[in-house]
């Protein structure tokens, strides 16, 4: 990691896996959260200057110890001593040297996932070494506020969720469908009828359908205006069925948190099937990966809106990485209980009329209170050089 002290190499990594209890179920089409899991990454130089990434780990429900002990045992040897030039270097160091192991095991998910949360500890360990904001390091243009919207809507309790968030600063809202067509039509015309006109609804499948479908249903949506449809169908599915949903609807399609090459990005806004580009920063290419292709998306005329759904170093590190991006994307703030976002984000960024206003403390501006989630603590490693 170079820098005015010269290159510095990492000597010491902490993984730790947490679960937090929770009593209202996060659901989605195809799978239930019961407890809130977040694997967060402490990363420390020679210098005893640390940097903080976190890695998605939601789902399978086993997720996040798994790839706790991928840290652990495949990446921190990997890693621990090796003199490190840039964050993007790395990450990319640890991609090729897991090859073979991803074609033996077919892990390439969870590997991915793993080495965007060491890019992201990397990066805000870079930012603290040159006492500047992650944004600012990232784009020195970058401004001190994103735009967010609240995430997570269950269908259940719908408008009383989003009366509660607009009390909180929100104006934009997405709500979970994929539940049956007459349910999911009956939740948004609810939630509709409780915003403002000046606030926007999106609406999220989580592939829920195939083609017809979802051919059948987006003539029921566009009467409810909605900002955009995130994933409708498998992202699997091929281009060309994409591109008659897109030219079937007026509604603008959203995706991007399960592409896994830039390639995929790429082929969606080429085909003009995209009009909105949602990658996860702790699910793929962390910010080395994320920030050129949330750049390129904006040169083609497209939105970026980081997706995001987990704890509070993620979030704050995709809100530095929408800051730097630039343009009119919107960062997605899970609306649900979950102490591992507040208190993994300390001191957590103040929320007004729509806007998060973000540290500008070196890095990203948190530190992690580590005490405080000790009862969340099922699975803490420390490797050292």
């Amino acid at each position: 990691m170079s820098n005015n002290t010269g290159m510095v190499a990492v000597r010491r990594i902490d993984t730790f896996v947490l679960r937090a209890p929770i009593e209202q179920p996060v659901r989605t089409s195809f799978g239930v959260m019961r407890d809130r899991p977040a694997v967060i990454l402490r990363l420390e130089d020679a210098d005893g200057v640390c940097g903080w990434g976190e890695i998605w780990c939601n789902f399978p429900t086993c997720g996040a110890e798994h790839r706790g002990l991928l840290v652990d045992t495949v990446l921190a040897p990997l890693l621990l001593g090796r003199a490190i030039d840039t964050p993007e270097g790395v990450a990319a160091h640890l991609t090729q040297k897991t090859h073979i192991l991803r074609l033996q095991t077919r892990e390439a998910g969870p590997l991915d996932q793993a080495i965007a949360g060491i890019d992201i500890a990397l990066w805000d360990l870079y930012a603290r070494r040159c006492a500047e904001p992650l944004c600012r390091v990232l784009n020195p243009e970058a401004g001190e506020t994103v735009p967010v919207y609240a995430s997570g809507i269950n269908p259940e309790g719908a408008c009383t969720m989003v009366k509660r968030c607009r009390d909180e600063g929100f104006r934009a809202f997405k709500v979970k469908i994929g539940f049956g067509d007459g349910r999911d039509l009956d939740t948004l015309a609810r939630v509709r009828d409780v915003m403002t006109a000046e606030e926007q609804l999106m609406a999220d499948a989580n592939q829920a359908w195939d083609e017809p479908q979802a051919l059948r249903i987006v003539e029921r949506l566009e009467e409810h205006a909605l900002k955009w449809l995130e994933e409708p169908m498998p992202v699997d599915t091929p281009i060309e069925h994409w591109r008659r949903l897109a030219s079937s609807t007026s509604v603008p399609l959203a995706g991007g948190e399960n592409f896994s090459t830039p390639a995929e990005f790429d082929e969606a806004v080429e085909n003009n099937v995209l009009q909105v580009v949602q990658p996860d920063i702790c699910k793929w290419g962390g910010i080395s990966g994320c920030l050129p292709i949330a750049r390129r998306a904006l040169q083609a005329q497209r939105s970026y809106c980081p997706h995001y759904l987990g704890g509070g170093v993620g979030l704050i590190a995709s809100a530095h990485c929408l800051a730097a991006a630039g343009g009119d994307g919107l960062l997605e703030v899970d609306a649900n209980f979950n102490p591992l976002r507040t208190q993994l984000a300390l001191p957590f960024p103040r929320l007004a009329d729509g806007q998060l206003q973000l540290s500008q403390q070196p890095g990203l501006g948190i530190e992690p209170d580590i005490s405080a989630i000790e009862q969340y603590t099922v699975l803490h490693r420390k490797r050292t050089e």
